[in-house]
């Protein structure tokens, strides 16, 4: 047993554990206070440990906000459960404050009755004022704070420098570490043990950066937090939240974007071809061409272009050559690449497009979640230019949806485009590592036969021969004036034109057939259908599941395939008296939805950066149940709930 072990196990003799099924924390700071590090590692730790996980990060959306303003703070909230979970929760149950903005910003999402530690140390007059409280006001000597949550004021700065002083670190270096003082503290309260990170910063400061003695000080800050909470008469009891029940397998924590690009490699080498992956840096997309980057023992290659338009046409090149050409970007860039997306369309060429969607328009909000790129996905391009979406649901689907994007894009010769979003692609969860052999592979064949080529002959998924430039025979041209049927010949001939339209939608509806029947979550039949897509799954899910287990008659379907869609949703949507679609836009869905099925769809919409609460699909669907919800086309919700 190490001394951190029998530590803790003496501290569990002194001090009551309650047992929790579950707990929300949120770890908050100014966005140099490592929240987002501590967070991660509190993370990798309930993994490790066991537990169902669910994480949201939350960044400032500036590259560098005035310290101690509300601007700059930067959170990290994780729900970690011995049952299966789906989202980072709704309410906190313990709120983890490093400075006065972090709480002016967060305490609003603490339920009533929940945990506050906040860094006392660092409530001055000058922090109180940036933080913009007004002068001679101190939450923290506020009556109704103390009243309303549990308050525990520990002077982390203070403790943090006292733990360090025989470091021989410099004062900047060691209050760099005081974020590692909280982490133990809190790893302490919730019973988790410190070994994961202990291994961590040895790991990333001792040996990868070759500066022990930074690992050294952060370790020995770790460890002094975590036994401030043993030996402090603070807290009356500490938490613990057992193991969940989950399928046996070998797991990870991943979060949306690791798994992309996962799932990129993976369908490169179940393809056999060299994955190359065109992108300018926008956030919420550039860490998948950073981990895409890590993978070049894989073979693959990664080229970080001059602009929007210049990766994208490049991918566009890789994919003429032969090889599998990615892209990836978010809203802003996808407007910019929409006339290169035509010209692969009209070039009937393989592309992936990887859109990490984010708060628009224009530059918006550029670390917030949001679902309002799908009908610019859907139609921002000049002509009638359809190509497939998809939309994963989850952190770890987009492994699978990656590996789908690309069958379908080399089966059928057409422009995917991946709809992932702020909230999948930053949030993480426990995921089950496949095994190689499981995954099937995607056949592609390129012609060879000089006498029976035709740059546009076609198969029976409508797919025209996928030609490598050089191959004896079989020099084509290519490019953005429309095509002749079967030759490829330049063409201006109206009932030409008119074909090769027809074709490249009837080419959508080849893929359609191939989708597998949507079978909804719940009853085939009933009062309510809960239609999602994207991000929206795990509270779509969760608040359906509750709303069942009260005996209410509804269901769920959540679409991957989002264009084309699957040929049985129309039926599935007439089976029902009433559809909800929530969506993070305005309605873009519905829309889509009212217009091809002609329903009478109703929408929950929200563009406030955030993901949706349980609580407010659990308020929408009552609504919808009872009649109440009245002629209103959408709702949106207001401070969690969703009233008429």
């Amino acid at each position: 047993m190490t001394r951190t072990q029998s530590k803790a196990s003496e501290s569990n003799q002194a001090k009551p554990n309650r047992a929790l099924p579950a707990a929300v924390i949120r770890f908050a700071g100014d966005s140099g206070d490592g929240m987002q590090l501590a967070g991660s590692q509190f993370t990798d730790t309930s993994a490790i440990f066991g537990n169902d996980i669910a994480t949201l990060p939350d960044f400032p959306a500036e590259i560098r906000a005035p310290a101690g303003t509300v601007a700059g703070v930067s959170g990290f909230q994780i729900n970690f459960a011995s049952t299966e979970i789906h989202t980072p929760g709704d309410a906190v149950n313990a709120l983890i404050a490093m400075n006065p903005a972090a709480l002016k910003a967060h305490i609003a999402d603490v339920e009533s009755g929940g945990i506050v530690i906040v860094n006392e140390d660092e409530f001055t007059k000058v922090n109180l004022r940036k933080a913009g409280y007004e002068d001679s006001y101190n939450p923290l000597e506020d009556e109704a704070l103390d009243e309303k949550y549990k308050l525990f004021k520990v002077p982390m700065t203070r403790l943090n420098k006292e733990s360090l002083a025989e470091s021989g670190m410099g004062a900047k270096d060691i209050n760099r570490c005081k974020n590692m003082y909280a982490l133990g503290l809190i790893y302490w309260l919730y019973d988790r043990p410190i070994d994961t990170t202990v291994k961590h910063l040895n790991n990333y400061f001792g040996v990868k950066k070759k500066k022990p003695e930074v690992a050294e000080a952060n370790i020995n800050a770790l460890k002094a937090g975590y036994f401030f909470g043993e030996t402090a008469e603070l807290f009356p009891a500490r938490f613990h939240v057992d193991k969940a029940s989950i399928a046996p397998g070998k797991y990870r924590k991943i979060t949306g974007n690791e798994a992309m690009a996962m799932g990129l490699v993976a369908a490169s080498q179940l393809a056999q071809k060299t994955a190359i992956y065109c992108s300018y840096p926008i956030t919420p997309a550039s860490d998948v061409l950073h981990n895409l980057a890590a993978m070049k023992n894989f073979g693959v290659k990664t080229f970080q272009a001059e602009d929007e338009i210049a990766a994208v046409c490049a991918a566009i090149g890789v994919s003429f050559a032969g090889q599998l050409g990615m892209t990836g970007t978010s809203g802003p860039g996808l407007a910019l690449k929409s006339e290169a997306l035509g010209l692969a369309v009209i070039t009937e060429l393989p592309l992936v497009v990887v859109n990490v969607q984010r708060g628009g328009p224009s530059t918006g909000l550029p670390t917030k979640t949001e679902q309002s790129d799908l009908l610019q996905a859907m139609y921002g391009r000049n002509g009638d230019c359809p190509l497939v979406l998809l939309a994963p649901n989850s952190p770890g689907d987009c492994f699978d949806t990656a590996i789908e994007a690309v069958r379908i894009a080399t089966r059928y010769m057409v422009p995917v485009i991946i709809l992932s979003d702020g909230y999948i692609a930053n949030g993480s969860e426990p995921w089950s590592i496949p095994k190689a052999a499981d995954l099937d592979p995607i056949p592609i064949s390129h012609p060879s036969d000089p006498e029976r080529y035709q740059v546009y002959g076609r198969d029976d998924r409508l797919a025209r021969p996928w030609a490598i430039p050089g191959t004896p025979g079989l020099e084509h041209r290519i490019g953005g004036l429309e095509k002749e049927d079967g030759s490829g010949n330049v063409s201006y001939d109206p009932d030409n034109h008119q074909r090769m339209t027809d074709l490249r939608h009837e080419k959508m509806d080849a893929v359609a057939r191939s989708l597998p029947p949507l079978e909804p979550h719940g009853d085939a039949t009933g009062d309510l259908l809960v239609i999602g897509w994207g991000g929206t799954y795990g509270s779509i899910t969760t608040a359906v599941n509750r709303a069942r287990e009260q005996g209410k008659s509804v269901s769920s379907i959540h679409l991957r395939h989002v264009n084309p869609m699957p040929t049985n949703l129309g039926d599935v949507c007439k089976r029902f008296k009433k559809i909800l679609i929530p969506e993070l836009n305005m309605g873009q869905l519905r829309l889509l939805i009212r217009g091809k099925y002609l329903v009478d769809a109703r929408g929950l919409n929200k563009v406030q950066g955030k993901p949706f609460l349980i609580e407010e699909l659990g308020d929408a669907i009552d609504l919808m149940l009872s009649g109440e919800w009245g002629d209103a086309e959408f709702r949106v919700p207001r401070d969690h709930h969703v009233t008429v």
